[in-house]
């Protein structure tokens, strides 16, 4: 029913012009008043429409569009994820389409109505904890989706994943028996993403069942104050104990670093563990240890199980979870 309605039959609905449902399709809604967008987009989601210039590739069943959406494009895992999944894709002649989310469920919700408007065949997502309603907008149009990086509790779905907690449990207990004492931890508000959660249970985790506390900053995502994070450590960290500091954010694992410059003299006493950043982890001085996530085969493992969804619409959840490795360099090579 939904694909016989129209643009005036959503406008007649919504009590507005068919212009203006015009204007909303197309994303052109800087203009329009807050109460027409809600009345707009309260028709369309409990119509489920379709504008009729797309009806025609969904009766074909297969536009062979895959719709990715990532919550920061601009760090080095997220270009990893996308060149896996372009790789998988084209080779089963798919082509992708990409969103940069910024980790923004009112963006999220953006990207995921313009890419059905598009008529994409299925998604793949790395989703905030606040995606369980649209999930439900995408399950509405019986677009298979397959979420990366992170998972949602509440609900069954088909997910890539690397183990986070485990990995990052492991890595702590390794610097506890390399014989650190104090510990922080310098990281994004948690409850945006699973995989944040996860990081930093395993880091509490490991810590509590040794018996050890540890100090916590939080810091704003992609805002990070270098001069901030800088009066932290010299109002905390005591030159007398063995010190690790750990960063489970990728993208703020540089300006740590800078904001650490004035104690990486010291290191591996005052230490530094991060997450992948390999591109340049490596070659500081001293290089810097960091838990590297397998984002590439991430990626493809993602599209191929999204391409085996929509080929043959398995209804079998797929759930895997990939091991990361750590690169031990010498920012943790205590000797004790």
């Amino acid at each position: 029913m939904a694909q016989k309605l129209t643009i005036k039959d959503i406008a007649e609905m919504a009590n507005t012009s068919k212009t203006t449902v015009s204007f909303y399709l197309n994303g052109r809604t800087d203009k329009m008043s807050k109460d027409t967008y809600e009345r707009i987009k309260k028709v369309i989601d409990i119509t489920n429409f379709v504008p009729n210039r797309l009806a025609r590739s969904l009766n074909l069943k297969n536009s062979n569009l895959i719709g990715v959406l990532i919550g920061d494009i601009t760090n080095v895992f997220s270009n990893q994820i996308v060149k896996g999944i372009e790789e998988m894709a084209s080779k089963n002649g798919y082509q992708i389409i990409v969103g940069n989310s910024n980790y923004s469920p009112a963006t999220e919700e953006k990207y995921i109505d313009r890419m059905l408007q598009m008529g994409v065949d299925g998604f793949i997502i790395q989703p905030t904890t606040n995606f369980v309603k649209i999930s439900s907008k995408i399950a509405r149009s019986n677009k298979p989706m397959v979420f990366f990086d992170s998972k949602l509790y509440d609900k069954e779905n088909n997910w890539v994943k690397t183990n986070n907690f485990d990995a990052v449990y492991n890595a702590i207990n390794s610097c506890i028996d390399r014989g650190y004492e104090d510990f922080y931890l310098i990281a994004a508000d948690p409850s945006m993403l699973s995989t944040r959660l996860e990081r930093s249970q395993g880091f509490i985790d490991a810590l509590n069942n040794r018996g050890l506390t540890y100090k916590n900053l939080v810091i704003e995502d992609n805002v990070t104050e270098i001069e901030e994070i800088r009066k932290f450590f010299n109002s905390n960290i005591d030159l007398n104990k063995n010190s690790l500091i750990f960063v489970p954010n990728c993208w703020a694992l540089q300006n740590v670093r800078t904001a650490l410059q004035d104690y990486m003299k010291y290191s591996p006493k005052v230490g530094l563990l991060g997450f992948d950043n390999t591109e340049w982890t490596n070659f500081t001085n001293p290089s810097i240890s960091t838990i590297v996530q397998p984002a590439y085969d991430e990626g493809k493992e993602t599209a191929r199980i999204l391409i085996d969804l929509i080929k043959n619409d398995d209804e079998k959840l797929h759930q895997h979870i990939l091991d990361c490795h750590v690169n031990w360099n010498d920012s943790t090579d205590l000797k004790i």
